[in-house]
């Protein structure tokens, strides 16, 4: 063979192989999107990673302190915020980077930037436990409060609401651990959707399978992202295993046998005997 002849075969084969190299690269950008599972349909994400699997059950547990449920909790909201968070836009800005030989050169290159106006609305007051993690996924999310407590009727009461007058966001994050009757989480949906919320978002670690459905029944397009579904909601309104309470047990305030229950200040009964005293 020549040395023309060897040249030519040389340059053939290159030419194959970076045909073959280029066909496994995509041809056009692609955004990273949740993988979302029957039977809940398109718009609810059940996690199925195992290291979440291996973090729910610490929070389950009757032997994790306060301490440790607070960590837990928050780990587990950065993961399944970091899922839920895979729908946001972005867009293109310029930007330079550093030479790796050369460092006071730089190269010019295009990168992305969140494009959403993001709100967080942790529901108080187990949510406020996932409000730290979600702030270092989207850190220019704003923060705004709703409290809510469960009546003995099963009815949600809201209590507190932080909500500006003039809706600026474009996505809502609503969060709180568990979602049993849904009711909560429905009253405040609606809420959001009044305030003029155009994308809504749940993130949850728990939810029964009967208050999923039910929060689907009434807010259809709503997102979820929830970390596991249990199947059994007891008649007075709580998850089976559930995680307990998970107010209490974020806050170390879990009662002892024998301890007076603690009293709503909704009820005033402190402002009342106050003010009975006085009149006396």
């Amino acid at each position: 063979m020549t040395i023309e002849e060897e040249k030519k075969t040389e340059e053939q084969v290159i030419s194959n192989t970076t045909k073959q190299e280029s066909s496994l690269l995509p041809t056009t950008p692609t955004n990273v999107t949740p993988n979302f599972i029957a039977p809940y349909g398109p718009n609810v994400h059940v996690s199925q990673h195992p290291i979440l699997s291996h973090k729910l059950s610490i929070l389950r547990s009757s032997s994790t302190s306060p301490s440790s449920f607070r960590r837990t909790l928050r780990e587990i909201t950065f993961h399944l915020g970091y899922e839920a968070t895979a729908t946001l836009s972005t867009r293109d800005i310029p930007l330079t980077v550093p030479c790796a030989t050369h460092a006071t050169n730089h190269i010019d290159t295009m990168g992305s930037r969140l494009s959403a106006k993001v709100a967080l609305i942790p529901i108080l007051r187990s949510g406020l436990g996932m409000v730290d993690p979600m702030l270092e996924l989207v850190d220019n999310a704003t923060v705004h409060h709703i409290g809510m407590y469960r009546s003995k009727s099963l009815m949600p009461v809201q209590y507190y609401n932080r909500l500006p007058k003039t809706c600026n966001v474009d996505v809502a994050y609503v969060m709180d651990p568990l979602i049993a009757t849904s009711a909560t989480i429905i009253s405040v949906v609606s809420i959001l959707k009044r305030w003029g919320v155009k994308e809504i978002h749940v993130i949850s670690v728990v939810a029964s399978k009967a208050g999923l459905s039910e929060l689907l029944k009434y807010h259809p397009e709503v997102r979820v992202t929830i970390g596991t579904v249990d199947e059994v909601l007891s008649e007075d309104g709580n998850l089976v295993p559930g995680l307990g309470d998970a107010g209490d047990r974020l806050f170390g305030t879990m009662e002892e046998e024998g301890e007076e229950d603690l009293v709503h200040y909704s009820k005033r009964k402190r402002t009342m005997s106050v003010a009975s005293e006085t009149e006396g």
